[in-house]
């Protein structure tokens, strides 16, 4: 049984709490949000992945592009996203196969509530907000 509808409710309430409404936010064609947090948007979305033959399990995955990967100093770069990735708990950083860095913080849904679902977000929403700032000023183009 999927957990999906059950957790895309309490995702529909958390962006209530925050004053949007499902019409500025919530993609039904795809079941996604979009938002902005300060100069961070926001993406979330779920993600079911086969873990064996037939049987699946689903994630909430919560992200924020943060920054293009430059092409100067990527190694600096690289070190600079692994030391944020051991200090900012529950997000981490990534780098996509479209060359940005996200912020992601990924959730199974299984036992799942809805104080838990407001604390990834909001925590995702926090640090994105915050990381964005820190990699433009030092690593923009």
């Amino acid at each position: 049984m999927s957990l999906i509808p059950q957790v895309t409710e309490m995702v529909h309430k958390y962006a209530q709490s925050v004053g949007l409404t499902k019409e500025q936010c919530f993609n039904p064609s795809n079941n996604t949000w979009h938002w902005k947090m300060g100069s961070a948007p926001i993406e979330i979305l779920f993600n079911k992945i086969e873990i064996k033959p037939g049987q699946f399990r689903e994630y909430l995955r919560v992200f924020s592009p943060l920054l293009e990967v430059p092409k100067a100093n990527e190694c600096v770069l690289y070190k600079h996203l692994l030391t944020l990735n051991d200090n900012y708990l529950g997000v981490k950083l990534t780098v996509s196969s479209n060359n940005w860095i996200y912020a992601t913080y990924e959730r199974d849904l299984i036992g799942m509530d809805y104080e838990e679902t407001k604390t990834c977000i909001s925590d995702l929403e926090l640090w994105a907000d915050h990381l964005d700032d820190i990699l433009k000023d030092q690593f923009a183009r």
